[in-house]
């Protein structure tokens, strides 16, 4: 058995300039919280489980001109990171410059320089900076107002301020500013208003470094977080980690469990305990995230790449909880993604004759009957609930978007437009919704890679209009496979960075 991080019931309140071990996913990701500036009142912050949220009351003229005054929850930071964090204000608040946001700071100091992500109460939000200890802040405004999604990015001298409504892309500047070394990166309140304490609650909280630039995928992996998140309201909860790579959360159907790949093998994640175990697959080895369960929840479809097929990888079934695999595509590449409602069918995506296309095949085995045929990839295919559509992703149009078709391969319609790169659609249980993840422009459409800064859609299988669900940053193995709760309500998924 395998000891995970876990989420655990506990409220925790941390006291101005207490260092207490406030630290890992199950306890929060800070280690310091500090009135800077010495306001008469002092703040306070109180973490509380399983909703992992972090409540901040405090007090302070401002943060602006030489000196600032204000209360701020901290953890020690180098090289490039970001902080994520979605914002609430708590009452109407008595001025409405009372600022709430994310920071990067150089040192606790009332005058040290920082950047920072604002919002204000009065909804005016801007990129705020010192450039220098002691001297004038400095801004650029957003013309978005009063935004509760924020994202603050540290990479080298530039940093990008990041924020949104709720379900809408982001709106962002960018600034170099000469703020280095180990620094203080953290959520902070300040009510303008030393007579006043103001109350700000911060939820789905991340702070994490992010790769390098000289990291070679498939070779050097980081951190790895198991969240589970409320359609619904948004809320995200960590229920495991990992320094390494943990991929592709699928949902067991009885809702007891998640079945995720790390190193080759495949491991089953108890809900209920937090405790995960290897999930026997006999041979197979080296399996990749490509694991689809069966309508039925008796079987489990794999991507294993054994030796005589020089590495390339084949499907293969087996019971869900473990067996002996049984080969089912005759050729290689063939990469697993879905099974019919019927359960009689596998679809996938498979290279033949140097292109890649979706692929239909008997879960006993026997021929395989070519559905796309594009010189561009055809990826990602997913039966509806209903045996109705296979859904996929295809980049014949340039840019990768969500398409479906008849099980035949008849009918091939394009479902999304915009400038995102769009893959891997999960069909929801009821057959309502689709979830998919979404790189941005500048990833070239056939790629899915490890660690970018992508986000979570959600959209109906009728109206057809993406909105964003989840600020993440993964990538590849982040939602390769069907991920949605048993009752179309959570789904899972992995998100990425170097956690300390």
């Amino acid at each position: 058995m395998k000891k995970l991080v876990i989420a655990i019931s506990v409220f925790m309140t941390l006291q101005p300039a207490s260092l207490a071990q406030f630290r890992g996913p199950a306890a929060g990701f800070f280690e310091g919280f500090t009135d800077l500036g010495s306001p008469p009142l002092k703040g306070s912050v109180l973490y509380s489980e399983p909703g992992q949220e972090y409540r901040i009351s405090g007090s302070g003229e401002n943060i602006w001109f030489g000196e600032d005054s204000f209360s701020f929850l901290w953890k020690k930071m180098e090289g490039d990171f970001i902080i994520q964090a979605q914002l609430s204000f708590l009452g109407e608040g008595t001025d409405p410059h009372r600022k709430a946001g994310l920071m990067i700071r150089g040192g606790l100091s009332s005058g040290a320089s920082h950047m920072s992500c604002v919002v204000h109460g009065d909804g005016l939000t801007s990129l705020q900076y010192r450039k220098a200890p002691g001297v004038d802040m400095e801004e650029l405004k957003f013309d978005i107002r009063g935004p509760d999604v924020l994202q603050l990015e540290k990479k080298g001298k530039l940093f990008t301020v990041s924020v949104a409504h709720q379900g809408e892309l982001y709106a962002k500047q960018s600034l170099e500013l000469n703020l280095d070394g180990k620094l203080e990166a953290g959520l902070f309140v300040c009510s303008h208003n030393k007579e006043v304490m103001e109350e700000a609650i911060f939820s789905n909280v991340r702070i994490m470094g992010t790769a390098p630039d000289d990291l070679v995928p498939y070779q050097s992996y980081i951190g790895s977080l198991l969240e589970v998140m409320d359609v619904k309201s948004g809320q995200r909860q960590i229920i495991g980690g990992d320094p390494g790579s943990w991929q592709a959360p699928n949902w067991t159907p009885d809702g007891q469990s998640l079945i995720y790949n790390a190193e080759g093998l495949l491991y089953r994640f108890d809900l209920e305990s937090g405790l995960s175990e290897v999930l026997n697959t006999g041979f197979a080895r080296q399996n990749n995230n490509d694991h689809v369960i069966s309508f039925d929840g008796t079987q489990i479809a794999i991507s294993h790449h054994p030796e005589e097929e020089n590495g390339q990888s084949v499907v293969y079934t087996l019971p869900l909880y473990g067996g002996t695999p049984t080969r089912v595509t005759p050729l290689s590449p063939s990469y697993l993604h879905g099974w019919s409602a019927d359960d009689r069918y596998l679809v996938y995506c498979a290279n033949r004759n140097g292109q890649y296309d979706v692929y239909r095949i008997p879960v006993e085995g026997g021929e395989e009957v070519q559905l796309t045929d594009q010189s561009t990839l055809d990826d990602g295919p997913e039966y509806s609930p209903d045996g109705k559509y296979i859904y996929f992703n295809s980049a014949r149009t340039g840019t990768m978007q969500i398409w479906r078709m008849d099980p035949d391969g008849q009918n091939q319609t394009q479902l999304t437009f915009d400038d995102y790169n769009d893959w891997f659609a999960h069909v929801s249980p009821d057959g309502k919704w689709l979830v998919f993840i979404s790189y941005p422009p500048e990833v070239p459409a056939a790629s899915h890679p490890f660690y970018k800064r992508v986000y979570l859609r959600l959209m109906s299988v009728v109206d057809l209009k993406p909105k964003v669900i989840a600020y993440v940053y993964g990538g590849q193995g982040t939602m390769n496979v069907p991920s949605w709760s048993p009752d179309s309500q959570k789904i899972a998924f992995v998100s990425n960075g170097i956690f300390e």
